[in-house]
Formats: structure tokens, sequence, C-alpha cells
């Protein structure tokens, strides 16, 4: 499998919470989920250690275990991580750091994908585009969610409506009824969207974190087709220039209201 991806943290001053990696067989991209300033999360860490551990973890048993299940891979992966923790860190705080996962692993014959939360991968098929992401998320906290969109980015209320956002999101996550997220309880792994098609059945392939997904999902820049054309041809960078240009012709968010102005942004093409 030939892979190409770019990453491109959202702020020069804060650390990028995406990771991506990749092997001849095995792609992981992970966007870790954002704390607002002033909420805690239990961990001495934080959210860009605990993505790069976890995502090393998908990869290498993807890797070594490659007739496993890649639901039995993801929650393999989240124990070991929480076990790295577990000992200094309080795993059932509500806050504990989360990301989501796409995890993409092609065999002899097959090829596997798993999407736990609102990252996204596109299976270019023989029918066209199979788009995967987890919207579970979106059902929650409506109201609040609503209230973020009725401020400006960079404002005080802007600031304290994502507080109270993410406040009202965290008792829903990983409970049923709720959204599931990879953070310290290996069962969630168990509702991550998952599929199987044959290897000569997909000609490409892309993993997206939801920053790099508004290229088509928030800005509308272009659909998945053309968007598949775009990374194949010109790579994933000129996505994440894309989606940089559209921010920034609009940075406040006026015209696309969204929690802040520039998303961490990952993107990785697949020729499998």
């Amino acid at each position: 499998m030939r892979v190409s991806f770019a990453t491109e943290p959202g702020s020069l001053t804060k650390p990028n919470e995406d990771f991506v990696q990749a092997t001849p067989r095995v792609v992981a991209v992970l966007d870790g989920l954002g704390v607002p300033g002033g909420l805690s999360t239990g961990c001495v860490h934080g959210t860009p250690w605990f993505v790069a551990q976890l995502g090393g973890q998908l990869v290498r048993l993807a890797s070594d275990h490659a007739g496993e299940d890649l639901r039995g891979v993801a929650a393999a992966a989240i124990e070991a991580v929480a076990a790295a923790h577990g000992d200094t860190c309080d795993l059932d705080h509500l806050g504990t750091p989360s990301s989501s996962i796409t995890l993409l692993r092609v065999g002899e014959e097959t090829v596997d994908y798993l999407v736990v939360h609102d990252s996204v991968v596109v299976l270019d098929g023989p029918d066209g585009n199979v788009v995967v992401s987890d919207l579970r998320g979106t059902d929650v906290a409506q109201e609040e969610h609503l209230e973020t969109e009725r401020h400006l980015i960079g404002t005080p209320e802007h600031d304290e409506s994502l507080r109270r956002l993410v406040t009202a999101q965290r008792p829903h996550r990983n409970v049923p009824g709720g959204y599931w997220v990879a953070a310290s309880k290996p069962e969630a792994a168990q509702h991550a969207l998952t599929g199987s098609l044959p290897r000569a059945a997909v000609r490409r392939a892309a993993l997206l974190t939801d920053g790099a997904a508004a290229y088509v999902e928030t800005y509308g820049i272009a659909d998945w087709a053309a968007t598949m054309d775009l990374l194949e041809r010109q790579g994933p960078s000129a996505l994440v220039t894309g989606v940089r240009e559209a921010e920034s012709a609009d940075p406040h968010g006026s015209r696309w209201p969204r929690y802040k102005r520039s998303d961490d942004a990952t993107a990785a093409f697949c020729l499998p």
C-alpha cells in the first residue's frame, strides 16, 4: 500500500492533538478531543500524549495481529494506554483524555476499516465513495451546540459557550444512549463502526480528522469524488491548504459557525 499524509496544527501556540502513522499495511489517523480552557481532565499527561500513545499502540497491534478483528485491536490498544497512566491519573474523570480513531488495514484479500467517533474514512470502490463516520455525538447537548453558533469566535461569550457544551457532553461519553470515543474504557471499541471490502474493489482510500474533512463537510469546497481526485493528484497538503484558506476567509465564524478559528487538520491518502 502506498500512503501519503499531511498534518498541521490549528494553532502555532498549541500542540497538534492529531496523530497519523502508516506502515505498508496499516494506517491510523486520530483526533484528540479538545479541552476548553478552565476544564480539567484528571490526567497529568494531556491529550497530545494520550493520542500519540494510543495511535502507536493501534498501529503496532494491527500490524502484529493481522488476523484479529479491528475491534479487538482497538480494545487492546485502549487497555494498554490506560495501564500506562492508570497509576498517575484519574481515568474515571469525565474529561479523561479521549480521541476519535480511524484505522485502515490492508490484507492479501481484504481492506478492513474501523471508525470511532467523528473522523472520516472514505473508500472509493466500484459503486463510488463509501463515507464512514460516527456522528452519534451530534445528538447530544444540541441546545449547547446551538448556543456556540450564536457567538463569534474569539469572544468571551463563545469561549464560555464552548465550556458549557463540553461540560454537557462529557456525561454522555461512553455510556449507552450517548456516543463513543476512545478514552480509558476498552469496551468503547465494541461500538466502533467497522467493515471489510475485497481489496480488488477498493481503488483508493482516505482517512481524515474532522478538521480536514471540513473541506467537504463544513466549507463545501468540493464533494467527496472531487476531493479524492485532489488527494491523488496534488496530495493531502493541498487539502489542508484549502481548509486553511477557507478558515482565513471567515476568521470569526460568521459564515461558517464553528468551535475554533482553525482546527488541527490531518489527512492520509492510500492506494491499496
